[in-house]
């Protein structure tokens, strides 16, 4: 259990639920597109509604866990939720935390 609190751990989980995040954001909209513009199916938003939702919830779940784990200040916790909100900022906070060092990333190997 130890290695699942980590911070590189964490930090790894978040960018991918971050960017998940995003793309379910993408496909909800794809769906009410579909559903509310050209009027053909309500299939995209039956889909994609309930898994933006859980992503959703695991990214907030994400976003305290991270503020605890890595330490971050309420300012930034407070950016990571509410990058949740808007379409796609999810992304740019993931970008904006790893450039400010408040997401830990693998440094690549480096051979001589």
């Amino acid at each position: 259990m130890a290695t699942l609190l980590e911070p590189r751990t964490v930090a790894r989980a978040f960018r991918v639920v971050a960017l998940a995040e995003a793309v379910s954001w993408a496909l909800l909209l794809a769906g009410m597109f579909v559903k509310w513009v050209l009027r053909t199916s309500e299939l995209g938003v039956q889909v994609a509604g309930p898994i933006h939702g859980g992503v959703f919830v695991v990214y907030v779940v994400l976003a305290v866990l991270a503020w605890r784990v890595l330490r971050w200040d309420l300012r930034t916790a407070f950016l990571a939720l509410v990058a949740s909100i808007p379409p796609f900022a999810t992304v740019w906070f993931e970008r904006w935390a790893v450039r400010t060092g408040r997401l830990p990333v693998e440094r690549p190997v480096t051979t001589p």
